[in-house]
């Protein structure tokens, strides 16, 4: 829709070429990377230590839910990385569409909330649920920025002589 918008309005700002350099971007950058940190942080420590004292079912839903978090938040880091090597001019943006094909945004899956995943730690399933509602995100802005712009569709030349038609007589429809 954006660049259906960009192509219809000539000198419009371009809305992929200025994200990028926006402090709206850094501010999403930030909070990205210090996810990724966060949970990495916590994994590595409190998480192992939870992990022990979970029942055989709940150890294996911690174990697919931690590898879930990490991968979406890779991918999320790498959609992140690709968007800043573009504002330091270290890439066109051409570029980083053609680079990130190779970064999934689809969502993947959703947390198995079965009956184990009450028994996940309360902190690994905050950080599940603030990765999903990053990667929404970031998904949401992917497509405004790469989304390959919807065809125009020319105006029908004779619906748009009935409208004039119509505005001559009063705003009646004409009977065609």
């Amino acid at each position: 829709m954006t660049r259906e918008i960009e192509a219809r309005l000539p000198g419009a700002i371009p809305f992929a070429e200025r994200f990028a350099g926006s402090e709206t971007f850094r501010d999403l950058f930030r909070e990205g990377m210090g996810l990724v940190e966060e949970t990495a942080a916590y994994l590595d420590g409190d998480g192992r230590a939870h992990s022990r004292g979970l029942g055989r079912a709940a150890s294996l839903t911690y174990a697919t839910e931690s590898m879930r978090l990490t991968t979406r938040l890779m991918q999320i880091a790498s959609w992140l990385l690709l968007q800043r090597a573009v504002n330091e001019g270290e890439i066109t943006q051409a570029q980083a569409g053609s680079e990130k094909s190779k970064v999934r945004l689809d969502g993947g899956h959703a947390p198995a909330q079965n009956a184990t995943w009450d028994e996940l730690p309360v902190e690994l399933r905050d950080l599940i649920g603030r990765s999903m509602r990053l990667q929404d995100r970031v998904r949401h802005l992917d497509q405004a920025m790469y989304a390959p712009p919807a065809p125009v569709v020319a105006a029908n030349p004779v619906s748009r002589q009935l409208g004039r038609l119509a505005d001559a007589f009063g705003g009646r429809p004409v009977d065609a």
